[in-house]
């Protein structure tokens, strides 16, 4: 997959960097929007990054399971579902673009 690490590159993503691409996108609540405005990834390249990283019945549970679900998608969430934190968020100090 000579595609996934065009994109590692791109980013310059490093192994932990990876990994919590990986945690944020395996959790429901986490839209891909948060992805993007954390590590600059776009939802298609996290598609990639987690076929790369998974197995692929594990992949096509988690494509199954995201494909289309609102809470992945900001525009599709209803107004009702909120910013939702991660009881780790407060522990994660390596985010790659700094807090507002």
């Amino acid at each position: 997959m000579g595609s996934v690490k065009k994109i590692y590159q791109k980013y310059e993503l490093t192994d932990r960097d990876v990994d919590r691409i990986v945690e944020m996108a395996w959790e429901d609540r986490t839209p891909f929007d948060a992805i993007e405005a954390q590590f600059g990834v776009r939802e298609p390249e996290v598609i990639r990054i987690m076929k790369d990283q998974m197995k692929l019945s594990s992949w096509k549970m988690w494509r199954k399971r995201v494909q289309g679900r609102p809470t992945k998608h900001s525009k599709l969430r209803d107004d009702e579902v909120g910013r939702f934190k991660s009881t780790r968020q407060k522990h994660i100090t390596y985010n790659k673009i700094s807090k507002r």
